[in-house]
């Protein structure tokens, strides 16, 4: 169906468009495509990508969603990594019958560590914007990533050399004072952190660099993404971004660095949806689809849900430099559900978004003001939606699923290389 390259999946929305549960069947044995390793390769513990199969769920945020089918993770560079999540989530994974999970998980020793201290920090910003958040998870993402730009962050390898990580989180600490002063967020002890950093230290294997040509070796990768790529921190309609390049620039020069190709694998709901706060021009409250996976968080606010949008997946796979395929997800929610044509606007009617240039950020802000302002002039959904979106995207779309589980997954063509 790929031929032999290597996959990369990548959300053309906003999240939760089903990349976990398409990671999972792509390592399944249903599957056959004798994938050596999932990599991740952006994004961190704020993930939440839902798999169902054989009886069994799971929310996977840092451990890659082919778990289920024993394959190993890469936590690239590009991933932020939370050791007392991953802790977490291997306990949840030991509950479901991979007792020893851990040892199917790779890290490189130059991501970025994820703190507490992060955590509270994003937790106290947040707080202080009120109405006006962002629609954060409060995990510390953007706190880790921002943090990094100018100081000696901590990363993985520090977790091997604790006196390194100790100055690094008292470092942390002293920077964020100001912000968390007030106690209303608060966090373990750092010598506690210590402790706990050097036990994950001891129960992962930490990698000096990617390490890509091994795992290549032994069969196909799968590049895991996370979030959504009209939240890509340069890409996204801003403010209401991320703080990681969700588009797949950087998959795509990790396999470029060991002569491979990609293959990459958008995806999308028959549908539209948005966690949290931000434009979503076809968003219908009237609307009324189960939602068993998502809901309403502390931070992030509450779960949207909206008719499908060619227009905003044709500026995704813009912002992703072009894709190669699909996977449509939620087949068997369609129901009520309308397609746009296009928005009216102030300025007349839109049926194409400009990307203009990546790096003005004005321009991206121009956009989130359309977009918020914009009335969507919706038509019914044709019955064939993956022939509709070949149609309206110029893309073939090679996986559907009709439900939640790995066995409602097809293979609708065969695709060349």
């Amino acid at each position: 169906m790929f031929g032999d390259r290597h996959l990369i999946v990548v959300d053309l929305g906003f999240g939760d468009a089903g990349k976990g549960a398409t990671v999972d069947w792509l390592c399944s044995p249903e599957a056959g495509l004798d994938v050596a390793a999932v990599v991740r390769f952006n994004g961190g513990a704020q993930a939440a990508h839902n798999v169902v199969a054989g009886g069994r769920h799971h929310t996977f945020r840092q451990f890659g969603s082919g778990t289920f089918s024993r394959v190993p993770t890469l936590l690239s560079r590009h991933m932020l990594v939370e050791p007392i999540a991953l802790a977490t989530e291997a306990r949840a994974l030991a509950r479901l019958g991979i007792a020893d999970s851990l040892s199917l998980l790779y890290v490189d020793e130059r991501a970025l560590l994820t703190t507490p201290i992060h955590g509270a920090a994003n937790r106290c910003r947040e707080d202080t914007r009120g109405a006006s958040r962002h629609g954060s998870c409060g995990i510390g993402i953007g706190e880790t990533a921002s943090y990094a730009l100018s100081h000696d962050a901590p990363r993985v390898a520090d977790c091997r050399r604790p006196d390194a990580l100790r100055r690094k989180l008292i470092a942390l600490e002293e920077h964020y004072r100001p912000l968390l002063a007030g106690g209303a967020h608060r966090f373990d002890p750092i010598d506690d952190l210590i402790d706990v950093y050097t036990e994950f230290a001891r129960a992962v294997r930490i990698l000096p660099g990617d390490q890509l040509t091994g795992f290549a070796d032994n069969g196909r990768l799968v590049f895991e993404g996370a979030q959504g790529a009209l939240l890509d921190e340069w890409r996204g309609l801003h403010p209401y971004t991320t703080w990681s390049t969700v588009e797949p620039r950087n998959a795509r020069a990790m396999l470029a660095r060991i002569g491979a190709d990609g293959y990459v694998l958008g995806v999308t709901r028959s549908y539209m949806t948005r966690h949290g706060a931000g434009p979503f021009p076809t968003e219908d409250p009237a609307l009324s689809i189960p939602e068993r996976h998502n809901g309403t968080g502390p931070y992030q606010g509450g779960f949207r849900i909206g008719h499908l949008d060619p227009i905003l997946l044709r500026y995704a796979i813009d912002a992703c430099d072009g894709i190669d395929g699909l996977a449509v997800n939620h087949l068997d929610a369609v129901g009520d559900i309308r397609t746009a044509t296009g928005y009216l606007t102030e300025g007349g009617y839109v049926d194409r978004l400009d990307r203009g240039d990546w790096q003005d950020l004005d321009h991206q802000q121009r956009l989130t003001d359309l977009l918020e302002a914009a009335t969507p002039a919706l038509t019914a959904l044709p019955a064939d939606v993956p022939g509709y979106l070949e149609a309206e995207l110029g893309v073939p779309v090679l996986l559907t699923a009709d439900g939640p589980d790995r066995a409602d997954r097809t293979i609708r063509i065969r695709a060349t290389a």
